[in-house]
């Protein structure tokens, strides 16, 4: 067994009393004399103690492993044969560190990112979703879908769709939500009965474009649409589009849905 500190006989410091200065354990200055990182002497008694130059080489260890250098490269660091062998082990570590923190800052922004979508539900500013989903847009109603939605697993995913999407990603999407909306008024206004193959179609592009914030079944769907009819605030949004638009696409996505084997008298909300 080592002596747990003091002196050996010749004033030389005892493995305990080393791992005491130093702030290592006994069992780390024993690994490190096993990979040839430092030699310490031996008592009569068989126990291992260090002079000064042992000690200072130990402070050395010590110092490049708090700055995260391989034992490896601390072996080179310390028994280099020029210095400048030492200082590319230094550049080698110094271009590690630079990625590794790169990496981490990455990682940070996607949290940072995740926790906005997740508490406001999205990451745009409210002079970027004005500017991107038009002047009728209500900057607040993220924040009130949250209040009502935020402890279900449909808003997580939302959230993290959210926060991966880039400030042109929501501009398509914008886009791609145009596009729809304008397509299902032309189709109401053409008279397009609900359940024909031409609703079907428009359907299947609506549950579609929900499914890009999170996982849409047809009962879910159906429950939506029912939204579309009963919440003012939707009903406004897709008639302002062309008077009688919401009740109209509740039925379109009525038929879709029963088309496929699901009743909307008696959809839920899965």
């Amino acid at each position: 067994m080592e002596e747990a500190q003091g002196e050996g006989p010749d004033g030389e410091l005892t493995v305990g009393r080393v791992a005491e200065l130093l702030g290592v354990s006994v069992r780390t200055l024993h690994h490190w004399e096993s990979l040839g990182l430092v030699t310490a002497a031996r008592t009569n008694g068989g126990y291992r103690t260090y002079g000064p130059e042992e000690v200072a080489r130990l402070q050395r260890v010590v110092r490049y492993r708090e700055l995260g250098v391989p034992l490896a490269a601390v072996a080179e660091l310390l028994d280099g044969g020029s210095p400048s062998d030492g200082l590319d082990a230094l550049r080698r570590q110094r271009a590690e560190l630079v990625d590794r923190l790169d990496r981490t800052r990455d990682t940070l922004d996607a949290v940072d990112r995740l926790i906005d979508a997740t508490e406001r539900g999205t990451t745009l500013t409210a002079q970027e979703q004005a500017a991107l989903f038009g002047a009728d847009w209500d900057p607040s109603w993220p924040g009130q879908a949250r209040e009502r939605w935020g402890d279900s697993p449909q808003w997580r995913q939302h959230a993290e769709r959210a926060a991966d999407r880039s400030t042109a990603d929501w501009a398509a999407l914008a886009e791609r939500i145009e596009t729809l909306e304008a397509d299902l008024a032309a189709a109401f206004r053409a008279g397009t009965a609900p359940g024909s193959v031409q609703a079907a179609e428009l359907a299947e592009r609506h549950r579609a474009s929900v499914a890009e914030h999170f996982d849409c079944t047809y009962s879910m769907h159906v429950c939506l649409a029912r939204s579309y009819v009963d919440d003012p605030r939707f009903r406004e949004h897709y008639d302002r589009r062309e008077p009688g638009l919401a009740p109209w696409l509740r039925a379109v996505v009525e038929e879709n849905a029963r088309a496929r084997g699901v009743d909307p008298e008696t959809a839920v909300w899965e």
